[in-house]
């Protein structure tokens, strides 16, 4: 059997070897295991790619954790890797065993579990545009990005139920969405697209894609299906090491102890990472080996680690969680073996990056509430959430409040809004509550309760000072059906009065109500000027996404949107971005999401 090694794949740096998989980065995998095990070769230079926008970045610290990617060991990266090497690997197919009849395959060719009656997009989503072009935006775009709704978007396209463009080979593309899914923070639904593949169909990228996924899903057991055939392609380490796991998870005890011994021996390895691998052994049937990890000598965070970690409900400590990337936030805040009580500030982040839904983050603090004693529960989180839904509306609102004002830092602020979303929407409007007008819209609209927040319309018109702008703000953009006053007159009051950096807020407010219509840009213009805007300013972005709206390729717009996105929050993004983000979003029929992205600029920044 040919056996297959690829730059791409196989990374050389800091002593390591191991059977590469994507790292939470742009550009490429990572290599899986720490040092240990062969091999020495110096990372080369990063390069930015060419056709890649570059919007200014933030002068602050971001909202999120910012951490070199999870799977980064040491300085290793790609060793020699061109954009050559990279077009042969998409062609690229190991020869498929036969001992599978045809008619028990499954096609790769059109995979997803979404279609348009369920939050997909429609088959032709992605046009006529080339699957090395569509290949290439996703894999160096930089994920997770500041807007949690645009991230909302960009899961339904990838996991549309959609055939593959044309100059690709289906397993390629299939791995391709799951990675940008993974580096998203979306380990669930990168597993339902890496499922749905038979791994007689598996190319080295999938293979890659598929060992990430187990990882960052914390279960082992899906590395089983794959391993008798990865041995057959690849001599790296992860296979051994994966089959020991898999003969004590299928009660082969004594095959799993011989198999980490013989890795121990072949590679002389040690260290956390095969300790991980030998927990897992001993959580198996009749192993009796017993493992104790000891956290101490780890200065790092990978997805090997985690993964296997998080799999046997072991503890990783906060200084290691503290620098990791917020992908894997989210991945630990969805890992089933990991207690309750140390996933709750992980659900925060997943929350603000739009992995988890309001109903998701209700649900956590309700099973806290429901395993921890009453007298325990007292001005806790889950508490506090409780007496939002309940008693009177005075009461329900000193209780939002405590939430609200309780938050530490813009990522724990936005989850408190969508944490706080449905209870929100049952405050019944009232001029005296002016002042949490802003809050009560903000959380609304971070769960997408449109109609309920334009219910406040009323309200809003007669408001006056910073919360009567904020909340007419977001009701201009937000609402179905322009609910409240929208003409020049009334955005040159909000920019007079604006007191953000730079005025951003109104920016993005002109930018977003241009773009979507409810402006025109002669009613603009003089504003546009005022801020120093151009909205007919052109890049090759522009020209990009621009193109793919004329063209109605919806899906092909939201993977560029959210390269203008690239930064650590919304202060990054650039105003006139705002403009052909929601414009276009519009013209290729999702207002509803161009809406939702405005709101949460204004809210956000």
């Amino acid at each position: 059997m040919k056996r297959w090694r690829t730059k791409l794949l196989f990374l050389g740096g800091a002593a390591a070897a191991a059977f590469a998989i994507p790292a939470l980065s742009r550009e490429a995998p990572e290599q899986l295991l720490p040092p240990g095990f062969n091999n020495n070769a110096p990372p080369p230079p990063q390069q930015a790619p060419a056709d890649q926008p570059q919007p200014a970045q933030p002068g602050a610290a971001p909202a999120l954790p910012v951490a070199p990617s999870p799977l980064a060991v040491s300085s290793s990266s790609l060793e020699n890797f061109t954009e050559a090497d990279l077009e042969a690997l998409e062609g690229y197919e190991p020869p498929r065993p036969e001992d599978m009849p045809p008619s028990a395959r499954r096609s790769p060719d059109i995979v997803g579990p979404l279609d348009p009656e369920h939050w997909g997009l429609a088959a032709d989503a992605w046009g006529g545009s080339h699957g090395v072009f569509l290949s290439t935006l996703m894999r160096r775009l930089d994920a997770p990005m500041p807007s949690r709704w645009e991230s909302i978007l960009l899961r339904r396209a990838l996991l549309s139920r959609v055939p593959t463009p044309y100059g690709v080979n289906p397993a390629d593309w299939i791995a391709e969405r799951a990675w940008l899914l993974l580096r998203m923070g979306e380990a669930d639904g990168a597993r339902m697209l890496v499922q749905a593949v038979d791994v007689d169909d598996y190319t080295p990228k999938m293979f890659a894609v598929a060992v990430q996924t187990a990882l960052a899903t914390a279960d082992p057991a899906a590395l089983c299906p794959l391993v008798a055939r990865g041995k057959q392609v690849s001599d790296e380490p992860v296979w051994p090491l994966a089959d020991a796991m898999c003969a004590a998870l299928e009660g082969e005890a004594s095959r799993a102890s011989a198999l980490i011994d013989q890795a121990r021996r072949q590679t002389g390895a040690g260290g956390i990472d095969l300790l991980l691998a030998e927990k897992i052994v001993g959580a198996g049937e009749n192993t009796r080996r017993a493992v104790t990890i000891e956290w101490d000598p780890v200065d790092s965070l990978n997805s090997w680690r985690f993964g296997l970690a998080s799999a046997t409900g072991l503890v990783i400590p906060d200084r290691l969680m503290r620098t990791a990337a917020p992908q894997m936030w989210a991945w630990q805040a969805r890992a089933p073996m990991v207690p309750l009580e140390q996933r709750l500030a992980a659900s925060d982040v997943a929350a603000s990056l739009g992995v988890f839904s309001n109903g998701s983050l209700v649900d956590i603090y309700s099973q806290i509430a429901d395993t921890t004693d009453p007298s325990e529960l007292t001005d806790s989180v889950a508490a506090r959430l409780r007496a939002a839904y309940v008693g009177s509306t005075d009461d329900r609102m000193a209780a939002l409040r405590q939430l609200w004002e309780a938050a530490d830092g813009p990522t724990q602020r936005n989850a408190r809004w969508v944490l706080t979303a449905s209870a929100a929407r049952l405050i019944p409007p009232s001029q005296g509550l002016s002042d949490d007008v802003p809050n009560l819209l903000s959380a609304m609209l971070s769960a997408g309760l449109d109609r309920h927040a334009a219910a406040w319309a009323g309200v809003v018109s007669r408001m006056d000072g910073s919360a009567g702008d904020r909340a007419w703000a977001l009701l201009a953009l937000a609402s179905p059906r322009v609910s409240v006053e929208v003409n020049s007159g009334r955005v040159s009051r909000f920019v007079d009065d604006d007191d953000s950096r730079e005025q951003l807020r109104s920016k993005l407010l002109l930018a977003s109500l241009v773009g979507m219509g409810r402006l025109s840009e002669s009613a603009g213009a003089g504003i546009a000027r005022t801020l120093g805007m151009q909205f007919d300013r052109r890049n090759r972005w522009t020209v990009m996404i621009d193109r793919a709206a004329d063209r109605r390729q919806p899906g092909t717009v939201a993977l560029l949107a959210a390269i203008g996105m690239q930064t650590a929050d919304w202060r990054g993004v650039p105003p006139e971005y705002m403009y052909h983000i929601v414009r276009d979003l519009r013209l290729v029929g999702r207002e509803y999401e161009a809406r939702m992205i405005a709101a949460e600029a204004l809210s956000r920044s």
